[in-house]
C-alpha cells in the first residue's frame, strides 16, 4: 500500500481528517450518503463542539487585536446561541453582533492577537457555569437632556440667525439607545450631549455633529477604559482642557473633521450633507468588543436630487479604525470622505499603484494638529477601485470614492486618528509604518480554516458516486437559491457591484456546470441555467448583449459552449448567429509572433494561462460542429498550438509548473526581462490549463492521431507535476503552488476542485494511468473537508476561493499579490469546477465499484 492509498483510506473511509474532537457524534459509519444535506440531520448537534478554527497571521508583523467574525449560518445554526470561544482551553473573550444591521444577531464576533504560530480556537455551545466576567473594550452612547426647557437660542450661529433655532436650557442628561433632534436643534444648542453620537474603543474615541456642519470629531483618551459615559456631562467646556481621561483633540471648523463625509457637487466643490428633513442617531451595537452607531438622513437635498442616506459607524477593541459603511436609495456619482487640512500639516498619500483594485490604500495628514500642540495623524483607508480621485481645498483632504450597487448604491470606508500622548507614536515615519500595516491588515485577512461539527457529519461518510452526484445537487441548489438567475442581462453580478457582463465565469463556466448536472441528473431545472443565464444575452437577431468584439478578450469566449448547446436543443438560428461571432472574434484575436492568443487586445504581447481554458474548448467543439475540410483542420491545428506555445512559453522545466502569464515584448513590470515570464505558479491559472486539456480531447478526433498524442503527453506531464505539489495531508493544493510553507499562503479550493476534475477525467477516459485514482479521490475529499461548509437550512458553501487573479495594472505578479488578492466564496469560478468535478468523481467511483 502506497503511503497516499495510506492516507486516502484513512481520510476517506474513517473520517480522521477534521481531528478526533470534532467527530465526538459525526464519524458515524454509514454505507452511502444518499441525501448528505437534509435540515432534519443538520439542524440537530449531538455534540456541545460547534466548530474548530485553525487561525494564521498572513503578515510578516504581529497584528494585535485581531478582529474574527463568523456567521451563525457559516456554523450551522439556525439561530443564535450562547457561545463559548477557547483558545489553548483559555476562554476568549466574545459577543453576538449583528454586521448586516438588519435587528438580528448574526455570529459570533472575538478577537485575537495573531503573532507567528498558527491559532487553534473551538466554539462550543455554552455551559452552563458563567463565564469570567469580560472587559469592555468598546462603548456607543448617546445622550440628550430632560427636566429643562427649549428657549431662543442666545447665540445662534450667524447663518441660523431669525431661523426659530433654540437652545436648551437646565435639565440632566439621559442615556438613550435612538434620537431624532427636533427642527430648531442646531449646534451649540445644549441639548445632545458633546453634540451628537459618539464610539469608542480602548484607543480612542470619536463623535458625530448631529446637525449641518455633520464633521466627525476626536477625543484623545489617556485610558483604555469606557469614558464616553462620563464626558461633556458639565456641558462643553471641561472636554476642551486635558482631563485625567484625555480631551477633545481636534478643530473641525467647516471641515469634514476626522473622517467624515459628503460629496463633490456639479460645480465640482465639496458640499456636506447639510440640508436634511431629518435625522436619526441610533446605537445599533454596544458590546465589549464591538460597538455600531447608525445615522439616517432622512430626505438629504444636494446639488442633485433629494434623497435618503444611512451611515453605519462600527468600532472594536484595541483599534484607532472606525468602519463607515454608507449606503443612499438614489444614485449618486460620488460620496467623498476626508480629513481636516490644517496649516502646517504634511500630507501623506499611499501608493495606489502596486495593488489590486481590492487593496487598500489610503491619504492621511500628520503634524502638530491637535488641541493640546502634540501630533496627530489622521487618515482615510479605502479600496483602489473605489476611488475615483484625491484632491485637496481650503479645508480638507479629500478621497473621492464611487459608490456602488444595485437597487441601493453603497460606499465603505474606514478612517483613523493617532494622538502622539496615547500612542507613543512621535514622528512621521513611525505614522506611515502605522498606515501601511493597518492598510495590509485590511488588504489581506487572516487565513481561517472552519470546520463545523455539521459539516463533518456529511463529509465523514462514506464516498460513493451517488454521494458525489449529491454533493454537486447541494451546490447547484444553494447558489440557485443565492444567486444563480441574477447573472443573467440586465441583473447583478453581486460580488463584482456591476451589471453582468458576457464572460467566462458567470455567463460560461458555472452555467456549463449546472448543464453537466442536468445531463447527470436528468433535471431540466439545471439545463434551464444556459437559457436563463447565457440565453439572456442574445436577441433574436443574435446580437450579444455587454459584448465588444473590438476588445479581443480571450474570456469573452466561454460562454460560447452554452450557446452551441443551446442552438443543439432548441434550434434557433440565433444562438449559432451569437457562436459565430465569437468564432470571428477569434479570426481576428491578436497573437504573439508564433501565433499564441494576446489574452485582450489592452494586454498586448501577453498569454496568460488562462487563456487556454477560456478559448480552446470553444474552438475546438465549434470546429467539430460547424466546420468541414482543411478549416476544420486548421482550427485543430490551432487548438493543439495554443497548447504547445503555450507550454514553451511557461512551463518551468525544472518543476513542470507554468508560470502565470508570458510577456513576449519582455516589457510588463511583472515579466521577467530575459525569459518574459511572471514569477509564481499560481494555482488556479494551472487549474484553468489542466481542465482546458481533458476538455479539447473530447473534440479533437480519434484520427487525428499525432494532434492527440500531444495533447495526451500534456495530460500526462501534467498528472506527474501537479501531483508533486499536492498537500499529502489534506489532498488539496495551494494558491502558490510551489510554496506552501510560505508566509500567507492557504489551501485554496477552485484550483483544488479544477486539479480533482482534471484527475478524475483523465482516469475515466483513460487519458492517465489508474494509479492516479488515489491522487484524484484524495483531491475530491480534501475539497469536501477542507472547503464544503453544510449551513443549517440545508444549503451548501463552497470556501476559501481566491477571488480573482491577474497581472498588470497593479498586479506585479509577486509572491505578495496572490496573497492580497481577496478569499471568498460561492463564486462562480470555484462553484463550477466544483460541480464538474463532482460529476466526474461520480463516474469515477461507478468504475471503481
Amino acid at each position: 500500500m502506497t503511503l497516499k492509498t495510506a492516507l486516502l483510506s484513512k481520510r476517506v473511509m474513517m473520517g480522521t481528517v477534521l481531528g478526533s474532537s470534532l467527530l465526538l457524534t459525526a464519524c458515524q459509519e454509514q454505507s452511502e450518503l444518499s441525501t448528505p444535506l437534509q435540515e432534519s440531520e443538520t439542524n440537530t448537534l449531538g455534540s456541545a463542539l460547534v466548530a474548530k478554527l485553525d487561525i494564521v497571521n498572513p503578515s510578516s508583523f504581529k497584528r494585535p487585536d485581531e478582529p474574527i467574525y463568523i456567521s451563525y449560518y457559516d456554523l450551522g445554526l439556525s439561530q443564535a446561541a450562547a457561545l463559548t470561544v477557547k483558545t489553548a482551553e483559555q476562554v476568549v473573550a466574545s459577543q453576538a453582533v449583528d454586521v448586516d444591521s438588519d435587528g438580528e444577531l448574526d455570529g459570533v464576533y472575538f478577537i485575537v492577537d495573531l503573532n507567528d504560530k498558527p491559532i487553534e480556537v473551538t466554539i462550543t455551545r455554552q455551559s452552563k457555569q458563567p463565564l469570567t466576567k469580560q472587559t469592555k473594550r468598546v462603548q456607543a452612547d448617546l445622550a440628550h437632556k430632560e427636566g429643562g426647557e427649549w428657549q431662543p437660542h442666545s447665540r445662534p450661529p450667524k447663518h441660523q440667525i431669525g431661523t426659530g433655532k433654540k437652545e436648551y436650557v437646565g435639565g440632566r442628561f439621559k442615556n438613550v439607545n435612538e434620537l431624532t433632534p427636533p427642527a430648531y436643534y442646531t449646534d451649540h444648542s445644549n441639548w445632545i450631549r458633546y453634540e451628537g453620537p459618539g464610539i469608542e474603543s480602548d484607543k480612542v474615541g470619536y463623535r458625530f455633529y448631529l446637525d449641518w456642519r455633520n464633521g466627525f470629531d476626536i477625543f484623545g483618551k489617556l485610558t483604555t477604559k469606557p469614558v464616553l459615559h462620563t464626558v461633556g456631562l458639565d456641558g462643553y467646556d471641561s472636554y476642551h482642557d486635558k482631563q485625567d481621561w484625555g480631551m477633545d483633540i481636534l478643530k473641525v471648523g467647516h471641515s469634514l473633521g476626522a473622517g467624515g463625509f459628503g460629496l463633490i457637487n456639479e460645480d465640482d466643490q465639496l458640499e456636506h450633507v447639510a440640508e436634511v428633513a431629518s435625522r436619526t442617531a441610533r446605537i445599533l451595537d454596544n458590546g465589549d468588543l464591538r460597538a455600531s452607531i447608525q445615522i439616517d438622513y432622512q430626505g438629504w437635498t444636494n446639488s442633485y436630487q433629494q434623497q435618503n442616506l444611512t451611515a453605519n459607524i462600527s468600532m472594536h477593541g484595541g483599534s484607532r479604525l472606525a468602519h463607515v459603511q454608507l449606503s443612499t436609495d438614489k444614485d449618486l456619482p460620488n460620496l467623498v470622505a476626508g480629513v481636516v487640512k490644517h496649516p502646517d500639516t504634511e500630507f501623506i498619500q499611499g501608493d495606489l499603484d502596486a495593488m489590486s483594485n481590492y487593496g487598500y490604500s489610503y491619504i492621511a495628514s500628520w503634524g502638530k494638529q491637535s488641541l493640546d500642540k502634540s501630533s496627530l495623524g489622521m487618515a482615510v483607508f479605502f479600496k483602489k477601485g473605489d476611488v475615483i480621485d484625491v484632491r485637496q481645498d481650503k479645508n480638507n483632504y479629500l478621497a473621492v470614492l464611487k459608490p456602488k450597487g444595485h437597487t441601493t448604491q453603497r460606499t465603505d470606508y474606514y478612517f483613523a486618528s493617532v494622538w502622539q500622548p496615547e500612542s507613543g507614536i512621535n514622528d512621521k515615519e513611525s505614522f506611515i509604518e502605522y498606515l501601511d500595516q493597518q492598510a495590509q491588515r485590511l488588504t489581506i485577512k487572516p487565513r481561517i480554516t472552519l470546520h463545523t461539527t455539521v459539516t463533518a457529519k456529511q463529509t465523514t461518510q462514506k464516498l460513493n458516486a451517488v454521494a458525489a452526484i449529491n454533493w454537486a445537487r447541494a451546490l447547484g441548489d444553494s447558489e440557485l437559491q443565492r444567486k444563480t438567475l441574477s447573472y443573467q442581462a440586465n441583473g447583478w453580478d453581486v460580488n463584482r457591484k456591476r451589471t453582468p457582463k458576457f464572460e467566462y465565469d458567470i455567463i460560461g463556466l458555472q452555467p456549463y456546470a449546472y448543464y453537466q448536472l442536468g445531463v447527470a441528473t436528468n433535471e431540466q431545472v439545471y439545463k434551464d441555467v444556459i437559457t436563463q443565464v447565457t440565453g439572456s444575452f442574445i436577441d433574436q437577431q443574435g446580437k450579444i448583449s455587454a459584448y465588444k468584439q473590438s476588445n479581443y478578450n480571450i474570456d469573452n469566449i466561454p460562454p460560447g459552449r452554452n450557446l452551441i448547446q443551446l442552438y443543439q436543443d432548441t434550434k434557433q438560428p440565433q444562438y449559432l448567429t451569437a457562436a459565430k461571432a465569437l468564432r470571428e472574434q477569434l479570426h481576428l484575436q491578436p497573437r504573439t509572433s508564433q501565433g499564441a492568443f494576446w489574452h485582450k487586445n489592452k494586454y498586448q504581447h501577453q498569454v496568460w494561462l488562462d487563456g487556454v481554458y477560456m478559448g480552446m474548448p470553444f474552438l475546438a467543439q465549434y470546429a467539430s460542429l460547424f466546420e468541414t475540410g482543411h478549416q476544420q483542420q486548421e482550427s485543430f491545428a490551432e487548438v493543439v498550438n495554443e497548447f504547445k506555445l503555450t507550454r514553451e512559453a511557461l512551463r518551468d522545466p525544472k518543476t513542470g509548473l507554468y508560470y502565470h502569464g508570458w510577456d513576449e515584448s519582455k516589457q510588463q513590470a511583472w515579466a521577467d526581462k530575459q525569459t518574459g515570464v511572471s514569477a509564481e505558479f499560481w494555482g488556479r491559472g494551472m487549474g484553468w490549463l489542466a481542465m482546458a486539456v481533458v476538455d479539447v480531447l473530447d473534440y479533437i478526433p480519434a484520427q487525428n492521431t499525432k494532434q492527440r498524442a500531444t495533447l495526451l503527453a500534456i495530460v500526462n506531464e501534467l498528472a506527474t507535476d501537479i501531483a508533486k505539489v499536492q498537500d499529502a495531508e489534506t489532498g488539496t493544493w495551494w494558491q502558490v503552488l510551489d510554496k506552501p510553507s510560505a508566509l500567507g499562503n492557504y489551501q485554496e479550493s477552485t484550483a483544488t476542485a479544477m486539479f480533482a476534475y482534471f484527475y478524475a477525467k483523465a482516469l475515466n477516459n483513460g487519458y492517465i494511468n489508474i494509479d492516479y485514482k488515489d491522487t484524484a479521490l484524495l483531491a475530491y475529499q480534501g475539497l469536501l473537508n477542507q472547503f464544503a461548509l453544510v449551513h443549517s437550512d440545508g444549503t451548501v458553501s463552497m470556501t476559501n476561493q481566491c477571488y480573482v487573479a491577474g497581472l498588470g495594472f497593479g498586479r506585479d505578479g509577486s509572491y505578495h499579490y496572490y496573497m492580497s488578492e481577496p478569499v471568498s466564496k460561492n463564486d462562480p469560478k470555484g462553484n463550477g469546477p466544483f460541480i464538474l468535478a463532482s460529476l466526474e468523481v461520480a463516474k469515477l467511483l461507478t468504475k471503481l465499484d
